[in-house]
């Protein structure tokens, strides 16, 4: 399984699902080592094709690092925290996790969109 990391310490991503609001942009961003990029693409499809199928969903992009980089970042929006709570806690959802190589580390935050 993969390591889960909070880019702020103060709200992890956890937390961040307490919060009833939305809509709202779920950004994660995974260090994932060389050797084992081509099995986390894999997985991440199957996870994706699982989410685009969930109550609340929006829209879904992966990217990656340029370069070298071993850097790939997600970024989905969803209707609500509700909806993705309710995705990520299914049991189906949680096999899937769990099939992820260990050496893979996670950085999900919740962000919502403001007027700038």
């Amino acid at each position: 399984m993969a390591k889960l990391q909070s880019l702020d310490a103060n709200t992890p991503m956890f937390a961040q699902l307490k919060e009833k609001t939305g809509p709202i942009v779920l950004a994660n961003t995974f260090f994932v080592p060389k050797e084992s990029a081509e099995a986390f693409l894999v997985l991440f499809g199957r996870q994706a094709e699982f989410m685009r199928a969930q109550p609340g969903f929006v829209s879904l992009q992966m990217h990656k690092g340029t370069g070298s980089s071993q850097l790939l970042m997600n970024v989905a929006v969803w209707e609500s925290t509700a909806a993705l709570g309710a995705a990520l806690g299914s049991p189906e959802f949680q096999r899937m996790a769990a099939e992820f190589p260990g050496d893979i580390v996670s950085y999900p935050h919740i962000f919502e969109q403001i007027d700038a």
